[in-house]
């Protein structure tokens, strides 16, 4: 089977992804909006089905690309939207409320949306991306900005739930608000971990590409800005107590910096990142 297949076996595996993602969603905002438990439980076989297509797409594009699939918009924004899966799918298995996927679904969506409008092309790798770093770096970011996107998820339910009346359906579907604080806190520590890693990696990536651990690029800058953000949440937290709705609040502002270091400024700052 030659390159050209697999790469149209990729497309129409994308195209089933963008299907079923976008019946999670629908599925998920019936299953919150009209309390139906049938819709939940349906939306939640839905992604998993989603995910493993896009898992298979993605291996099918690499395959067809002869490299990670790892290099370009269109590739890293469905990479993307497949860390956000895998990080949902393991916190929701984990502490077992499917309410996550309603506030989860949108984003997801709304990054295979950006990534079905990019470029599909395949184009041979510039120098900077010949090297072993490209899958540490890329993938660490992966799943640093899936568990970041997370904690954006639960801290909108976090700040949505202190404003809901009591109800046995939210008692049964959502965690009270100390538990999805205490979520939002692991998934922002995975992401921040994996942060770091991607920003290391980079620095000893760029050294070895370009002759300079760090050269102020606007992808390097906002990365650092996010990291910034994202050490203070952890620093007030764990050395003055912080807790509740100022600390869901700054996690939703450090994945908006993260959607910003991504998709901001690639789009309106240029740079030596503007590959990715």
């Amino acid at each position: 089977m030659g390159s050209e297949q697999f790469l149209q076996i990729e497309n129409t595996l994308f195209t089933a992804v963008m299907v079923l993602y976008l019946a999670a969603m629908v599925l998920y905002f019936i299953f919150f909006a009209v309390k139906s438990e049938k819709a939940g439980k349906i939306a939640g076989y839905v992604i998993a089905a989603g995910f493993v297509l896009h898992t298979a797409a993605l291996v099918t594009r690499g395959v067809g690309a002869g490299r990670l699939p790892l290099t370009n918009q269109y590739e890293f924004a469905t990479s993307f939207a497949w860390g956000i899966s895998l990080c949902f799918l393991v916190f929701v298995w984990k502490y077992r409320f499917q309410a996550l996927g309603t506030f989860v679904t949108p984003v997801i969506f709304l990054l295979i949306g950006y990534a079905a409008m990019q470029s599909r092309e395949v184009r041979e790798l510039m120098p900077a991306l010949r090297s072993n770093w490209l899958g540490i770096h890329v993938s660490t970011a992966i799943i640093s900005y899936g568990a970041f996107g997370v904690s954006f998820a639960v801290s909108l339910m976090f700040l949505l739930r202190q404003n809901m009346q009591d109800h046995e359906f939210w008692d049964a579907h959502i965690p009270d608000m100390q538990k999805l604080d205490i979520i939002s806190y692991r998934a922002v520590s995975l992401g921040f971990l994996f942060l770091t890693f991607v920003i290391v990696s980079g620095a000893i990536w760029a050294e070895r590409a370009w002759g300079s651990y760090w050269s102020w690029d606007p992808k390097e800058t906002w990365s650092l800005i996010t990291w910034i953000i994202y050490a203070l949440y952890l620093h007030l937290r764990l050395s003055r107590g912080w807790r509740g709705k100022s600390a869901a609040m700054f996690a939703v502002v450090g994945f908006i910096c993260v959607l910003f270091t991504y998709v901001g400024v690639n789009t309106l700052i240029p740079g030596i990142h503007s590959y990715a």
